[in-house]
């Protein structure tokens, strides 16, 4: 069957204005925000495929209706939100029918009683914080891609919010789910408070980018607004004493809204004109909230452990700044110069997190006289903490730039794992992070896989991603990337 024949069948179900046949319409879902595809792009050239179609569903029974036509013409189907990904995860490599999900974007209900909220998977994340704001409530899952992205794809890829430390990440936030499966059949997840019936089938799906399965809602936890706020920033001597400070907050038992660390080159960036930074060239950003008695006590305590580490309180403008400005994109501003920019977030623990961040800036720092190696610390637990990474090259050629980024990756994702970390914190796996999964997961990779035949045995969705093997006669992503990847 060809694609045209393959549109009117879906037409049928949809409605021939939801079926993008075009070249230009499906050009626009063949990528997102994966730095190396816009690195190729500079040259006019493609990582991976066109889209076959693009069908837009209005609802969960349309989207089961249309994976069971997919299924009956052996026709691989890539869920797609709204291409704020950075990893590769929504691009076809072998012409998928894409699945835009931005019609299903409704908050179908507030229970106030039991503080959830259910909202369809294509509801904007910026329209719906907004909307729960309103009503006097956050989700608590903040991304810098909140105005960009999705509800279901913070779940899809397992993301973690800049206010993780208080709220959760996306796996705490989620407490139910509908989501459809390989075979068209639908699954719920009913949220409620806790179980004890055998391992997490929630967990399977949350983080499973539409490998496993396709998520058409989610019932999230919500909570009232905090009442009050306390801002913190301190000049701190050294990378090892704001490290020390946020575990020691976190170990306490506190529970900040954010905590952010900058190294040196993040810290002068942020910091003109605040004297304190002259003798103190770290930057420590913590943010206490909730109840005013309970905000001020706890912001007490931080000023005290801040101060047994020979810290400076500030000014809040640094902070103060990089809240207005936090959902803009960074890496896209230098792009668009001609720079060879990306960002690598990882996990470590604690007793690993300055050896980490020293071996990997030793290696990079040899790649190239230009290689900037940068990095800041957020997503603080009391085991351990996020270190996001920024590698950034010059205009330069990409065939000398882009075996530079190949290896760039090599040493974040292999010192990461050899320092007993995990290779992503909050961007998820999608294409990119693929060569890495076997060293992340061991043993359960095999596990992975052997669910994935299972379930999805004709692998229809999302295939070639997340670890998980390309269909047969899929495009080499990596066809122009002279790395050992």
């Amino acid at each position: 069957m060809n694609d045209h024949d393959l549109a009117a069948e879906f037409a049928g179900l949809i409605g021939a204005e939801h079926v993008l046949t075009e070249e230009e319409a499906r050009a626009g879902y063949a990528h997102d925000r994966l730095p190396y595809a816009n690195f190729r792009a500079r040259e006019g050239a493609r990582v991976g495929t066109l889209p076959a179609l693009v069908v837009r569903p209005a609802t969960a029974e349309q989207v089961a209706a249309i994976v069971r036509l997919a299924a009956e013409r052996d026709a691989p189907v890539i869920p797609y939100g709204s291409g704020s990904g950075v990893l590769g995860g929504t691009i076809p490599l072998g012409n998928e029918l894409m699945l835009d999900m931005q019609r299903m974007d409704r908050i179908t209900a507030i229970d106030t009683e039991n503080n959830l909220v259910t909202v369809q998977a294509g509801m904007n994340g910026g329209a719906f914080e907004a909307a729960l704001n309103e009503k006097g409530y956050t989700a608590g899952h903040l991304p810098q891609s909140l105005t960009i992205s999705t509800t279901g794809g913070w779940a899809a890829c397992r993301g973690g919010g800049q206010e993780s430390s208080r709220f959760g990440k996306i796996e705490n936030i989620v407490v139910g789910l509908k989501a459809v499966l390989p075979d068209g059949r639908v699954m719920e997840v009913r949220p409620l408070p806790k179980r004890a019936t055998g391992p997490s089938v929630l967990d399977l799906i949350v983080g499973n980018e539409g490998t496993l399965a396709i998520i058409t809602e989610l019932t999230l936890r919500i909570w009232k607004l905090p009442e009050a706020e306390e801002r913190l920033v301190f000049a701190m001597p050294a990378r090892a004493a704001a490290l020390e400070l946020a575990k020691r907050i976190m170990q306490a038992g506190l529970h900040p809204r954010i905590v952010r660390l900058y190294d040196e080159k993040e810290t002068a960036g942020r910091t003109k004109g605040i004297a304190a930074f002259g003798t103190r060239p770290v930057m420590a950003n913590i943010v206490m909230c909730g109840e005013p008695s309970i905000a001020a006590a706890e912001a007490e305590l931080v000023r005290r452990l801040a101060a047994e580490a020979d810290a400076v309180e500030t000014e809040t403008r640094p902070f103060d700044e990089w809240r207005e400005n936090r959902y803009h994109s960074i890496t896209k501003q230098w792009l668009d110069k001609g720079y060879y920019n990306d960002t690598v977030e990882v996990t470590v623990n604690w007793s690993q997190a300055a050896a980490l961040y020293d071996t990997i800036a030793a290696q990079v720092a040899g790649l190239h006289p230009e290689a900037h190696f940068s990095a800041h610390w957020s997503h603080v637990y009391p085991e351990g903490v996020c270190q996001y990474m920024t590698f950034r090259l010059p205009p330069m050629a990409q065939s000398e730039a882009l075996p530079i980024h190949a290896r760039m990756w090599e040493i974040a994702e292999g010192e990461t794992l050899a320092h007993g970390g995990s290779i992503a914190h909050h961007h998820g796996s999608g294409l990119f992070r693929g060569p890495w999964m076997d060293g992340e997961h061991g043993v359960g990779m095999d596990l992975l896989r052997r669910i994935k035949a299972a379930i999805d045995p004709q692998n229809l969705f999302n295939p070639g991603k997340l670890g998980f093997a390309p269909r047969d006669g899929a495009v080499d992503p990596y066809r122009d990337r002279s790395a050992n990847v």
